[in-house]
């Protein structure tokens, strides 16, 4: 049957993106590297749904979906912060020769703390079975997302205090290590995933869905920060408000 296959090869679409997305970024071109990670993120939002829908759900699929969100979702934004961090300009006069040497030669590397939290919470993902209709955590392509705006706003920036945050080392590598964390905390999230095409009972995916895409409209690339913080909030506010 052809439809069982479906699923399957848009997970293969994702991981081709992230290739794909790997090699702009080696190159330095984070934008094309951007749509790339959009449009993985997009077929594993899709891979997903056929499954369900065509029925056709298999633990082969879920662990092809995990590898590929490892590349996409996972090893991309660690080397996109990798090069931010390989790629600041410091002022050497302020640093010894060994300090100079710490900075610049080891410091990147710790960009890709993300990946390694990216893989622990795939991992954690695949045996947690709380996690069917929410998410605990925050999901890797709601992370890389996060994490491939930082260069975009950084070459394009409308604030001066956003040049100042994200070219500043210290800012970077505290980004990783909460980027790290968020992935892997236990922290209830709730899913946009649709289960019901009752409009009452998807109102908050729909409601951050409008949010997220006023922001879009009116501050680009510099609203997906925001709109992950936002999603956080959101989360923590349900999780804490009494049920009637």
């Amino acid at each position: 049957m052809i439809k069982k296959h479906i699923p399957n090869a848009l997970t293969m679409l994702n991981l081709l993106s992230g290739l794909i997305a790997l090699i702009f970024v080696f190159n330095d071109n984070i934008q094309m590297s951007f749509a790339f990670v959009c449009l993985g993120i997009f077929f594993d939002f899709w891979d997903g749904f056929a499954a369900r829908v065509l029925k056709v759900e298999s633990p082969i699929g879920l662990q092809l979906d995990s590898l590929a969100d490892m590349v996409t979702s996972g090893v991309v934004p660690g080397l996109v912060m990798y090069k931010l961090l390989e790629g600041i300009q410091m002022n050497y006069e302020q640093y010894q020769v060994t300090e100079e040497f710490f900075f610049m030669k080891t410091v990147p590397f710790l960009g890709f703390i993300i990946t390694l939290g990216s893989g622990l919470r795939l991992a954690k993902f695949n045996v947690d079975t709380r996690q069917t209709d929410s998410f605990i955590g925050l999901p890797t392509p709601a992370n890389a997302l996060f994490i491939m705006s930082l260069p975009l706003i950084l070459s394009n920036y409308t604030f001066e205090w956003e040049y100042t945050l994200l070219s500043n080392p210290y800012v970077l590598v505290g980004i990783t290590l909460f980027s790290a964390y968020i992935m892997n905390a236990e922290l209830p999230l709730f899913s946009l995933k649709t289960k019901s095409k009752a409009l009452g009972e998807n109102k908050l995916a729909l409601l951050f869905l409008g949010i997220s895409a006023f922001l879009l409209l009116i501050l680009q690339v510099e609203a997906i920060p925001l709109i992950i913080m936002i999603y956080l909030l959101m989360s923590i506010i349900i999780k804490n408000t009494p049920k009637k």
